[in-house]
C-alpha cells in the first residue's frame, strides 16, 4: 500500500489546488458537482444504497479546492463486506474544467492514506478498473462480494489497506455507519424536520 502512495506522490507533483476536509458550506457546491457529473439518476444507482440515510466516515469526506472554489470530492462510508468492518467509496467527482490536472489522484491518495491512518482495513468500490488499479484496487478480494442491487461483476474493486484485511470474505455489502439522525435527506442535503405543532 505505501508503495502505491509513493507512486502517487510522484505523479501528483505541485498542484495549484488544495485537499482539506469538507464542511457543510461545501453541500451546495458538491451536490452540483455531483449532479453535473453523474446527473440526477445518481441517487437510483446501486452504490447509493449504501449511502442513504447515512454519514459518511469521520474525517473521510474530502473537497478539493481551487481559488475559493470546490472542484472535488470524495467520501467514504462504513460497510460490512460479508461480516468484515471496510469502507466503500464514492462518489469520486471533479469539476470538468479541471480534469487531467491530477485532482481526483490526489482525492484518491489522500482519502487512501486518511482511512490508512484511522486504522481502516480495505476500501471497496464500484468503478474502472483500468483507473483504480493505479491506486491498487482490483477485483481479487471482491470477487465474492455482492452489492444490494445489479452491478457489473468486473467493476466491484478492493484495495487491503492492512494485509489480509478481505481475505475469504464473501457474501452482501451493506452499511453500517452512523444513521443521519432527526433530519430528512433532499438532494444530497440534510434538511431538519420541522416540528410538529400542537393540536
Amino acid at each position: 500500500m505505501n508503495a502505491v502512495l509513493e507512486t502517487i506522490d510522484t505523479r501528483c507533483g505541485i498542484s495549484p489546488f488544495a485537499i482539506r476536509a469538507e464542511r457543510a458550506s461545501d453541500v451546495a457546491a458538491r451536490e452540483a458537482l455531483l449532479d453535473a457529473s453523474f446527473g440526477t439518476g445518481r441517487f437510483a444507482r446501486t452504490c447509493q444504497r449504501l449511502r442513504d440515510g447515512r454519514k459518511p466516515a469521520e474525517g473521510l469526506a474530502l473537497a478539493a479546492v481551487a481559488e475559493r472554489k470546490l472542484i472535488g470530492t470524495v467520501r467514504l462510508w462504513h460497510v460490512s463486506a460479508g461480516g468484515v468492518p471496510a469502507l466503500a467509496l464514492g462518489p469520486l467527482a471533479v469539476a470538468a474544467s479541471q480534469r487531467k490536472l491530477g485532482v481526483g489522484a490526489a482525492l484518491m491518495k489522500r482519502a487512501l492514506q486518511l482511512a490508512q491512518a484511522r486504522g481502516h482495513g480495505a476500501v471497496i468500490l464500484l468503478g474502472d478498473a483500468p483507473y483504480y488499479a493505479r491506486f491498487g484496487f482490483s477485483a481479487v478480494r471482491s470477487a465474492n462480494l455482492l452489492l444490494p442491487g445489479p452491478f457489473e461483476r468486473d467493476r466491484l474493486l478492493a484495495v487491503e489497506l492492512r494485509e489480509a484485511a478481505l481475505e475469504g470474505t464473501s457474501g452482501l455489502i451493506v452499511p453500517t455507519g452512523a444513521r443521519v439522525s432527526r433530519a430528512r435527506r433532499h438532494h444530497g442535503q440534510e434538511v431538519a424536520r420541522p416540528m410538529p405543532r400542537a393540536a
